[in-house]
């Protein structure tokens, strides 16, 4: 059974890119864990949606999973970029397994330091992504969807069905 972690904020998740990637990896088969800051429902920023939390980020094994990917939205910078999100993110690098972000949470992976030698996208509404990326050691991909090896990288909500079919080329 191939099982996909992606990793939201409790409080301002973008509800298009995790909706996107859990609809097309749920309808391929793949069976969609959910892990967040918090446990309970997390709410989805703009539209108040709530999804359930199946694991916190201190319980996820990264070895569990066949691919590990950080959702965007308002709240995840807030919620999920500190030292339990790096250590996710540095153990998905390392597991040879599909793994990345969308949208503004790409900028976690920068801070976790495992985008060196890289070339990856994300959400620049506020113009300093290159910047970000290129002292992590990273290139900027200025395309809504860049790939490079296992890591699967997008701009944000637009992106999200482009992003969630890469992810599941990249597992299957």
């Amino acid at each position: 059974m191939v099982k996909v972690l992606l990793i939201i904020a409790h409080d301002g998740f973008q509800p298009v890119e995790y909706g996107e990637p859990k609809r097309i990896l749920t309808e391929a088969g793949i069976t969609v864990v959910t892990a967040s800051n918090m446990s309970g429902m997390a709410t989805a920023a703009h539209t108040g949606e709530q999804v359930a939390i199946d694991c916190t980020l201190d319980h996820v094994q990264a070895g569990d999973y066949d691919g590990i990917f950080f959702v965007g939205g308002p709240g995840a910078l807030e919620h999920l970029d500190n030292e339990q999100s790096y250590e996710i993110a540095r153990a998905a690098a390392a597991l040879g397994k599909p793994w990345g972000a969308i949208c503004i949470s790409t900028r976690i992976l920068a801070h976790a330091g495992v985008l060196k030698n890289k070339t990856a996208t994300g959400w620049d509404g506020d113009n300093e992504l290159g910047g970000i990326l290129a002292a992590a050691g990273a290139t900027y991909l200025r395309e809504p969807v860049a790939v490079d090896g296992l890591l699967i990288t997008a701009a944000g909500p637009t992106a999200a069905l482009a992003w969630s079919q890469k992810i599941l080329a990249a597992l299957r």
